[in-house]
């Protein structure tokens, strides 16, 4: 009985870890945005600017350092008194701290320190944007999902429908209405559907398999999504011209301040190569002090010769840039070129900006059409499909040409499918753009 109990333990620990986590949209973006390695570079990028901040805030501060040495010589050496040559043994210990401090580096330090502030903006726009765009990745993937999953569904369905039309037809045979050869239509049109159903269930896999990637989970069989019947959205916000939503998207999205920040630092990168071209005055001061002894003669004890033999040495050095092999003036027309072509991308970044998110409107559009559209073909479909198959059952149709509407009308369901999640994707696009987020899905 004991190790039934352990036995039944086991198994029941088992099928724990064996169940399916289903996740909702919110938490697949939520993870995604924790654990992407993509997002994780962009984290380290912005976290070493802090550091390049750091050390742009210490270049102002002066520099302290500290040496000691210790030194012992044995060997021939002369004695003072008799001038005979005898072998001795001396030591000689010194020690001492130095400092440096730049007084004027023709403002260079200022404009790293400047530079290194844009550099760490521009890295947490370029974080934000990283998000924002996996949020979407993912978010496709997630719809993705979803379609297969109703056209799993609809698949299905139909299966169901007409397996009781093979019932049906084989009825009509057996009271002469139809010939047996409609039988064989109606097991053809089955066979296909099958076939159609197994093709959408490898495409419902190889959709969770990308999110699942996307979110850097390996466990592919216990990983699936919250099954929920998205509807259509509301077209609100195309209720917004294109040039509103364009300038929300510039409140938005990173793309257009990277680019002027980036054109920012480049003209702090000219400024730095003109000051380089400037006198710099450095200040300086060191402390030393040393200690000596001598088996040949009598000398003072360690800490009478340390404080008489301190020194303090203060001096300035000022460097004064002559002729470089013509590098800094070089520099200087590479960092003004860098600076115009800075401008332009600027110009470039709302220009593509500007043409995304009009394609974006003009996609949102179009697909809130074809999904109107899809549901109005579905409703003809549905309606002939009905009417055929009464006439049908009552042998004034054949088989062929019930087969023919009942595929339409599938084809037709599919089709409102697929034109629902893209015109959803396509509208969260949009309200990406607009700085709705990306997991308020109705």
């Amino acid at each position: 009985m004991k190790k039934l109990i352990i036995f039944l333990f086991i198994i029941a620990g088992f099928s724990a870890n064996s169940q399916v986590k289903e996740w909702t949209l919110k938490e697949c973006v939520d993870y995604a945005i924790e654990n992407n390695i993509s997002i994780k570079q962009a984290e380290l990028d912005l976290d070493q600017s802090i550091i390049n901040k750091k050390d742009a805030v210490g270049n102002f501060l002066p520099n302290l350092n500290a040496r000691v040495s210790q030194s012992w010589n044995n060997g021939l050496a002369q004695n003072p008194v008799t001038f005979d040559a005898v072998t001795s043994t001396t030591q000689n210990s010194s020690g001492g701290i130095s400092s440096s401090i730049d007084l004027y580096t023709g403002l260079t330090r200022l404009n790293e320190l400047h530079k290194s502030k844009l550099a760490m903006l521009a890295s947490d726009y370029q974080l934000e944007n990283m998000q924002q765009d996996i949020s979407l990745f993912v978010a496709n993937s997630f719809l993705q999902i979803l379609f297969n999953k109703e056209q799993i569904k609809v698949l299905s369905s139909q299966i169901d429908v007409t397996k009781n039309e093979l019932q049906q037809t084989q009825e009509l045979i057996d009271a002469g209405v139809v010939p047996e050869g409609d039988l064989l239509e109606v097991q053809a049109n089955l066979a296909g559907q099958e076939q159609q159903l197994v093709a959408a269930e490898n495409a419902l896999y190889i959709s969770k398999v990308s999110l699942a990637q996307l979110l850097l989970i390996t466990d592919y069989d216990n990983f699936d999504i919250v099954d929920m019947d998205y509807l259509a959205p509301l077209p609100e916000i195309l209720n917004n011209p294109a040039e509103v939503i364009f300038g929300k998207a510039k409140e938005n999205r990173k793309e257009i301040l990277i680019a002027e920040t980036n054109a920012k630092i480049a003209e702090y990168d000219l400024k730095i190569a003109r000051g380089n071209l400037q006198p710099s005055l450095t200040g300086n001061y060191s402390f030393s002090s040393n200690y000596f002894k001598s088996d040949l003669f009598d000398t003072d004890d360690f800490e009478t010769q340390m404080t008489d033999n301190k020194q303090h040495n203060y001096f300035l050095q000022l460097n004064i840039p002559i002729f470089n092999r013509f590098s800094g003036r070089n520099n200087i027309k590479r960092n003004k070129l860098n600076v115009e072509r800075a401008k332009y991308q600027v110009e470039q970044e709302k220009l593509d900006l500007q043409t995304t998110v009009y394609q974006a409107y003009n996609d949102a559009k179009g697909a809130g059409k074809a999904y109107e559209a899809a549901v109005k073909t579905l409703k003809a479909r549905e309606l002939a499909y009905n009417f055929s198959q009464e006439r049908y059952n009552v042998g004034l149709l054949n088989s062929f040409d019930f087969s023919q509407s009942q595929n339409q009308y599938v084809a037709a369901q599919s089709e409102v499918v697929r034109t629902k999640y893209d015109f959803i994707f396509k509208i969260k696009v949009l309200e990406l753009y607009f700085g709705i987020p990306i997991t308020d899905i109705n």
